[in-house]
C-alpha cells in the first residue's frame, strides 16, 4: 500500500483531485491511500509516515520548507503541475507520484 499524501492551501479542489487519483490507481490494480491535507499539517502527517508528498500549485513556494521537513524522514516532495492539476487528472498526477517513488 503506497501513502500518498497532497498538501493544498484548504483543500476543497485538492479532494476532488483525490477522487480522480483513486480511481486511476483503481483502473491501474495501484494499491493506494490517498488524502488531502492543509499544508500546515505536513509535519504532523509525515509523523504518521508516508511514501510520497505532493504539493498543490498555490503552495509552490512552500516547496523549499517541505523537502527540509521531507528529506529528514526520506520523503519525496515535489509540486503537483498546474495544468493536471487544474484539469483535475488524476492519472497523470498518480504516474508522477509513482514515478518520484521509482514505480
Amino acid at each position: 500500500m503506497i501513502k500518498i499524501r497532497l498538501f493544498c492551501a484548504a483543500g476543497m479542489s485538492t479532494s476532488v483531485l483525490v477522487a480522480k487519483m483513486q480511481e486511476a490507481a483503481k483502473a491501474k490494480g495501484v494499491e493506494a491511500d490517498i488524502e488531502a491535507f492543509p499544508e500546515s499539517t505536513m509535519s504532523k502527517k509525515l509523523e504518521e509516515g508516508i511514501d510520497v508528498a505532493l504539493l498543490g500549485p498555490q503552495v509552490r513556494y512552500k516547496l523549499p520548507a517541505a523537502k527540509k521537513l521531507c528529506s529528514a524522514k526520506g520523503v519525496p516532495v515535489d509540486v503537483i503541475n498546474s495544468v493536471d492539476y487544474g484539469m483535475m487528472k488524476g492519472d497523470k498526477v498518480l504516474d508522477f507520484a509513482l514515478k518520484m517513488l521509482g514505480k
